[in-house]
């Protein structure tokens, strides 16, 4: 379930233009470009890991508040942490869900996906955008993308998928590790995971 999460937060990326782009629109105009983009490239679908990293800087990041998510996964720690050790978690905390699950993209490539209406104010500045994955022979799946607008456009602050929120999802394991080492010990267990996650590719390019 937490590689579907996390497939589900970076099947959501965006186009230039995006932040006059209702948040609704938004999360079905380029969750579409991302199957196509899939669909259309085979070493997407072979799960190249370079080429699906580099997919999901272009396409996907911009468009996640980084900050607000960290924010919320760590916790009440998060107010005690110094400038410079936000900053790290903000960065070992993208590294961790770029690196992790970049070949989870690939699992949207054939989804049926049912994009709901969003009930919504216009003067509202976060909603949430529910996507229905249409699924054989089951029932169908619920992502959920919470959603709140800023300056530059709406951003995605959290992805829950079948009630799971994948920043809860990572809220008990961060807590733990705080309590055991402070806040640094839990940027150096994110700095940690992410070096062991780019081992593998460098030794694959090296072959």
């Amino acid at each position: 379930m937490s590689k579907w999460i996390a497939s589900a937060a970076f099947a959501f990326a965006a186009a230039a233009g995006a932040q006059d782009t209702p948040p609704g629109e938004l999360v079905k105009s380029v969750m579409l470009d991302i199957q196509a983009s899939v669909a259309q490239d085979k070493d997407l679908q072979a799960g190249d890991r370079d080429k699906t990293i580099a997919l999901i800087e272009q396409k996907a990041l911009p468009h996640f508040n980084f900050v607000s998510m960290t924010s919320l996964a760590v916790g009440p720690a998060w107010q005690k942490a110094t400038p410079e050790q936000k900053k790290r978690l903000v960065e070992g905390f993208r590294g961790l869900l770029t690196r992790t699950y970049a070949s989870s993209v690939n699992s949207f490539r054939d989804q049926k996906l049912d994009f709901r209406p969003v009930r919504m104010k216009p003067a509202d500045t976060d909603v949430t955008v529910l996507v229905r994955v249409l699924q054989s022979g089951a029932q169908p799946l619920d992502i959920e993308y919470d959603m709140e607008k800023t300056v530059r456009g709406w951003k995605c602050y959290d992805v829950r998928v079948g009630g799971i929120s994948l920043v809860v999802n990572y809220r008990t394991e961060f807590a733990n590790l705080v309590r055991e080492g402070g806040v640094d010990g839990l940027i150096n267990a994110l700095e940690a995971k992410n070096k062991s996650a780019e081992r593998p590719a460098a030794a694959t390019a090296k072959k």
